[in-house]
């Protein structure tokens, strides 16, 4: 288990969880490893076969302190969290505003010209900071196609098509994604997106990432008093937080795909660390896991210039800011969502 800011992260496998007095204490092999205050939390987030005690997620709901439950390899099962908090009167008109195809057309526009920016800003700063990798052919090609993405967006407002638009995008991206890992290209091929299993290395490492993205979107909504659950390009679906899911993909490219690459081009991680399965999944061990947290959390705290706001910020505030903005939006005091889009 692995304390960050105010995440507690528990991987150490049949850990349990229990409150003492006014503290939250992990248990591993009959022995304490961790014991913290309540108010020094914000959230759990427990992978794999980790028990928590009833009396435990009563006292996280009753301080505001969140619990989730993932599978070993990161995908999400389900949380623990105390009465929805926030302004009911924004949440009401967020109900509104989802049921209008229209106005739910036009925010899908906006998630999705962030999340295609920012692809395409990452190609451009690989051909610009790796000119020796001999790459910049196949980028500049894929760039091209994703600037006329961009361009078919402004002209689109029916959600079918802009989903239409967005795959096109995404297929775009992952076609050439293998030609930004320089190292260890053995172990870590990566030939096309799958989850559910992940069935290689990258897509393991990618679909983690993506449950931390998603756990701390879902997050940023809950605090601005927004309901994760109810999107616009992502729609209803029990048990999904399709808000969450809209949010994220300005953060899919800059956030967890960068931190991916680095880990695998650094030779950070390695392909030993990963076992596969007779199904054909592949998970991390727990060394990888802790590199993969450490690695999410130091990012996290870097400093970014908010290409809205002008402001210098930590990029774990990101997620916040954008929710703030979006609920901004909704409640009619901005003009426009501005996405977050990578400079």
């Amino acid at each position: 288990m692995k304390k960050h800011l105010n995440t507690i992260y528990v991987t150490t496998q049949n850990s349990y969880l229990h409150k003492d007095g006014e503290t939250v204490v992990v248990k591993a092999d009959d022995e304490i490893k961790l014991r913290l205050p309540i108010h020094t939390i914000k959230g759990i987030v427990c992978f794999g076969q980790v028990s928590c005690s009833p009396y435990l997620m009563g006292f996280c709901a009753e301080n505001d302190v969140s619990i989730s439950f993932l599978t070993d390899y990161g995908r999400f099962l389900a949380k623990v969290e105390g009465p929805v908090s926030g302004n009911v009167l924004l949440r009401r008109r967020q109900y509104r505003l989802a049921d209008d195809q229209a106005f739910s057309a036009k925010m899908a526009q906006y998630f999705l010209a962030g999340k295609i920016a920012n692809a395409r800003t990452s190609f451009l700063r690989v051909m610009r900071d790796h000119p020796e990798k001999g790459v910049a052919g196949t980028l500049q090609s894929a760039a091209t196609r994703l600037g006329s993405c961009m361009e078919k967006l402004k002209t689109v407002s029916d959600l079918e098509i802009l989903r239409g638009i967005e795959g096109e995008a995404a297929q775009t991206y992952f076609t050439v994604f293998n030609e930004l890992v320089f190292a260890q290209k053995d172990e870590f091929m990566f030939k096309d997106r799958n989850r559910r299993p992940p069935l290689d290395r990258v897509n393991c490492l990618l679909s983690f990432f993506y449950t931390l993205v998603m756990h701390d979107t879902r997050s940023a909504l809950e605090s601005v008093g927004l309901d994760p659950a109810v999107g616009f390009l992502h729609r209803d679906r029990p048990g999904r937080p399709s808000l969450a899911l809209d949010l994220m993909e300005e953060f899919r490219v800059f956030l967890a795909d960068r931190i991916v690459l680095s880990l695998i081009n650094l030779k950070q991680i390695t392909g030993s660390q990963f076992k596969r399965s007779e199904s054909g999944a592949f998970t991390m061990n727990d060394e990888a896991r802790k590199t993969v947290l450490t690695a999410y959390q130091e990012r996290k705290q870097e400093e970014i210039v908010h290409p809205f706001l002008g402001e210098k910020v930590t990029v774990g505030l990101l997620f916040h800011l954008q929710a703030l903005l979006l609920a901004r939006f909704l409640r009619g005091d901005l003009d426009a969502y501005p996405p977050f889009v990578w400079r």
